[in-house]
């Protein structure tokens, strides 16, 4: 399989994707207007007070957790692979008078379109799934952060995507560490799932110690690697809201999510 042409399958679907989750209830357009805010615990007590300092959002889909450090005072760039996404969030910074630079471009090439260096790199929520080797990933960030800079990372955890969704009730099908792409095609979206479209997609699955890993060979210190069994979101089947306000999985016997922290050397 010809790798530019997965990204380019994956950039329609997310070029369809956003005029969708732009309006639906899972991204709650208007709650987002009034509050300028769509970060989540596990995001805002890793990275504290981000006032005046360089943020770069890896995979920022239409904006809003960007424009939400923004309004917490970070100076913000923002990068997606979908020239609609793209379109949408420099719509957004300029309605809701929240400054930020927005580029669009694969993520692995963010530094040939971004010379300047970060305070702060930051990546959440279905993010690395879509690149095929996190070396190149892992060496980019390197390259984007200032000495002491940090790195964030929350997604979900690893052993979620070793299952098949696609069949109820789903199936672990993919290896843990799978090296080939998963090619996924199905109607609707995670933010609305009565939508018609039709989602083409190409993923890769990545272990916990790939991430680990690729981050530690760019020159990355690791200080923070969590995992945790409940989700902000309401992604995966047969999930329950507790009293915290997290999802849980019912009867769940791993992780939802997992989180990293590195700084730059």
């Amino acid at each position: 399989m010809d790798l530019q042409e997965a990204f380019e399958i994956n950039k329609n679907t997310w070029n369809q994707k956003t005029a969708i989750h732009f309006e639906s209830e899972f991204y709650d357009k208007d709650a987002f207007a009034k509050a300028k805010n769509s970060l989540n615990s596990y995001e805002l007590n890793a990275l504290g007070n981000v006032k005046d300092k360089k943020l770069l959002h890896l995979q920022c889909h239409f904006g809003q957790d960007s424009l939400s450090w923004a309004h917490k005072g970070a100076v913000v760039t923002g990068v997606d692979i979908s020239d609609e996404a793209i379109k949408l969030a420099r719509k957004l910074s300029k309605e809701l008078d929240v400054p930020a630079q927005f580029v669009c471009c694969n993520v692995l090439e963010t530094s040939d379109y971004i010379k300047e260096k970060f305070d702060i790199i930051f990546t959440s929520y279905g993010t690395i799934g879509w690149l095929p080797d996190l070396k190149p990933w892992a060496q980019m960030i390197s390259e984007r952060l200032n000495d002491n800079g940090v790195f964030y990372i929350v997604d979900f955890h690893p052993i979620a995507w070793m299952y098949d969704y696609n069949v109820t009730p789903p199936v672990m099908k993919y290896h843990y560490a799978r090296e080939e792409a998963i090619y996924d095609e199905y109607e609707g979206t995670y933010a609305n799932n009565k939508s018609k479209m039709v989602s083409k997609e190409y993923g890769w699955n990545h272990s916990l110690s790939e991430v680990v890993q690729s981050l530690i060979d760019a020159g990355l210190s690791v200080n923070l690697l969590a995992e945790h069994d409940g989700s902000p979101y309401d992604v995966f089947p047969n999930m329950k809201l507790r009293d915290d306000g997290l999802y849980y999985l019912e009867g769940g016997l791993y992780p939802m999510l997992f989180e990293i922290s590195a700084v730059k050397a």
